[in-house]
């Protein structure tokens, strides 16, 4: 499913293809990220939300920080990550007060421009050898033809869409990395931040 929505122009992308209900954090996060969140990680023909497991709220979002800290560690590059914290948001047509997802966009800022190249290149090569199967990487529609990167994890039930925005001032590479559904455990409620 990736594949296909990744492909398209941002008008050709369906509602059907997005089956997120957003909550109010989610409505601050680009578009880009919505499209990751309504895809399976293991099943391309599905649009089916892999389960991730049973989590607290709070567990589950310092699991996704490890995750984005995973991919920043293969970017190989000397530079600064923006600091943000991952969010909750709803799952897709489950209770909402037993099933959530995680999402953390964050940015990543070369110290050198040219090494933007370098770090999307290592991205493109190191995500494989971690777990990560490519599933789109090409130019976007935009103005710009921002190079973006979309991948999905199996085992760690997280998909990330990476848009090297070369001609942003400055330059970065934007980073969406979210997770598939969880369930709180009995007796507790999603925790929303």
């Amino acid at each position: 499913m990736f594949r296909e929505i990744a492909q398209r122009k941002p008008d050709e992308v369906r509602p059907t293809d997005v089956k997120t209900k957003m909550s109010s954090l989610m409505l601050v996060v680009p578009l880009s990220l919505m499209t990751l969140t309504g895809c399976t990680m293991n099943d391309e023909n599905s649009d089916e939300i892999p389960f991730a497991g049973t989590s607290a709220s709070r567990d589950a979002a310092d699991e996704m920080e490890k995750v984005s800290s995973g991919i920043y560690d293969l970017i190989g590059v000397k530079g600064k990550a923006s600091n943000s914290r991952p969010g909750i948001t709803d799952c897709a047509s489950k209770d909402s007060k037993a099933y959530f997802r995680t999402f953390h966009p964050w940015s990543f800022y070369p110290a050198s421009a040219s090494d933007l190249d370098v770090a999307m290149e290592r991205l493109k090569t190191e995500l494989p050898k971690h777990g990560w199967e490519i599933v789109f990487y090409g130019s976007d529609s935009s103005e710009n033809k921002n190079m973006n990167l979309v991948a999905d994890n199996d085992d760690r039930k997280s998909s990330v869409k990476i848009i090297k925005m070369s001609k942003n001032d400055p330059p970065k590479l934007s980073l969406h990395v979210v997770s598939g559904c969880f369930r709180v455990p009995d007796g507790e409620e999603v925790e929303r931040f």
